[in-house]
């Protein structure tokens, strides 16, 4: 039987279970880059007052979710992550394509993100997804340690529509 899976915005009430699915997801890059990864560090109970978190849930758990926020001219995705358990189904994609309907219903041209240099699967999904770099620079967040921590700033143009609020 086939899984049923479920996309709905977060309400403050998940900001617990958006918090162990984010360390679930990122706990992996730990070793990799030095630090905590810096969706780690976040204050997800605030995070959900200001950002917009739509959560895919596979059954009753939650799989994946995807953190966007409307800045100057664009939507930033500021997080995208998978719970280890369901990594390879492509959940990711799927909420980097909700980012584009969301950012193209309000009238913004373009998405940006950024990732840690050191995470070559995910650049080379995001390059394959239409996202190019645009610009490198040191990481300069708590926890830096290491001198090759490198954030990669990466951005897509869309084409947008009629605005809406995000």
């Amino acid at each position: 039987m086939a899984e049923t899976c479920e996309i709905r915005r977060a309400e403050p009430a998940d900001a617990a279970a958006i918090r162990t699915l984010v360390d679930a997801a990122y706990a992996k890059w730990i070793p990799l880059i030095g630090r905590l990864p810096t969706p780690m560090r976040a204050d997800y109970a605030q995070a959900v007052l200001h950002h917009r978190f739509d959560l895919l849930h596979v059954g009753e758990e939650l799989a994946a979710l995807i953190e966007t926020t409307g800045e100057g001219g664009h939507l930033l995705v500021v997080n995208v992550a998978v719970h280890p358990a369901f990594q390879g189904r492509g959940y990711g994609v799927r909420l980097l394509s909700l980012a584009e309907t969301i950012a193209a219903s309000a009238g913004l041209p373009r998405l940006r993100l950024y990732t840690n240099k050191k995470y070559a699967a995910n650049l080379r999904l995001y390059a394959s997804l239409g996202y190019r770099v645009e610009r490198e620079e040191p990481y300069d967040g708590p926890g830096r340690t290491l001198d090759d921590d490198i954030t990669v700033h990466m951005v897509k143009a869309i084409g947008a529509t009629r605005p809406h609020p995000v």
